[in-house]
């Protein structure tokens, strides 16, 4: 049975106040665009979550908040030890996940490192080093639970950015 993970960074967050503790940060109004135009673009491909991971920060809270509306409901949990994760930690969230097909949003580096250490091998794209905001990465996994998931486990079906959806 294949298992399907959705990793996606935080879209892009506000610094409109230097005072904020980084965990309490919004999203920026471009933030809140490309969370929604991503949210789309998972409905139309069928990346459909049966489960959510999400960070306890605010900025990752409030990118789920606008990508939902366009994706049927599932299951969200917020996990606070996602909350700047290292690739071990989110390891370890995804092996506790439950559901065919689960997203975890994150922040970075930890997202980028994980994406590219879960992958047998990178997609051909220019930004996936770098993982920018709302980065997203699809990939399968031919594992019967995630117990099994681990390094170069996952196969790359999807990769974009919010720029690539204009």
């Amino acid at each position: 049975m294949a298992l399907r993970l959705i990793l996606m960074r935080h879209a892009k967050s506000g610094w409109d106040d230097p005072l904020l503790a980084d965990h309490d940060r919004p999203l920026a109004p471009r933030g809140i665009a490309a969370a929604e135009r991503i949210g789309r673009w998972l409905a139309a491909r069928g990346h459909l979550p049966e489960a959510a991971l999400v960070s306890s920060a605010r900025r990752t809270q409030e990118t789920w908040q606008q990508m939902a509306p366009a994706l049927p409901p599932c299951a969200v949990e917020v996990v606070a030890d996602l909350y700047h994760a290292a690739p071990a930690t989110m390891l370890r969230v995804l092996r506790g996940a439950r559901g065919r097909s689960v997203l975890i949003l994150g922040h970075n580096p930890g997202i980028a490192e994980f994406a590219r250490q879960i992958v047998e091998s990178p997609p051909a794209h220019r930004r996936f080093a770098d993982y920018p905001t709302a980065a997203t990465l699809v990939a399968d996994f031919d594992i019967d639970g995630w117990d099994g998931a681990g390094t170069g486990t996952g196969r790359v079906v999807d990769f974009v950015v919010p720029r690539d959806l204009g």
